[in-house]
């Protein structure tokens, strides 16, 4: 049996993008797939703009990050992927120009892998 996976990219290679109490958005409706207690199958667990905040961390199929999002609006917790959520309390094109900037400067001395 073949696990589908989302792609070759392993999260798990750099810290989560996300820390406990940070303020997160969901970018996509998000359904039960069977592992929500108490609900159906195909029913709708969070909607696109809802707001949570992380209150856990945790991995799958050793490539991916799950973050426990609690959306205290709902009264539920949901596992999510960080492509499913925004920060909202960091600016995440910070945190690229940041990584860019970084990037550059280790080019920039003398010695340094390439």
């Amino acid at each position: 049996m073949k696990i589908n996976r989302d792609g070759d990219i392993v999260e798990l290679n750099a810290p989560p993008r996300f820390g406990y109490g940070e303020k997160v958005m969901s970018t996509k409706t998000v359904r039960n797939d069977g592992t929500f207690p108490g609900r159906e199958i195909g029913d709708i667990l969070v909607k696109k703009g809802d707001v949570g905040y992380v209150s856990s961390i945790g991995t799958f199929l050793q490539q991916f990050y799950i973050y426990g999002v609690e959306f205290v609006d709902h009264g539920y917790r949901v596992g999510m992927k960080g492509r499913e959520l925004e920060s909202l309390d960091y600016d995440d094109d910070e945190d690229e120009a940041d990584a860019a900037t970084a990037a550059a400067d280790l080019e920039n001395i003398p010695g340094a892998p390439a």
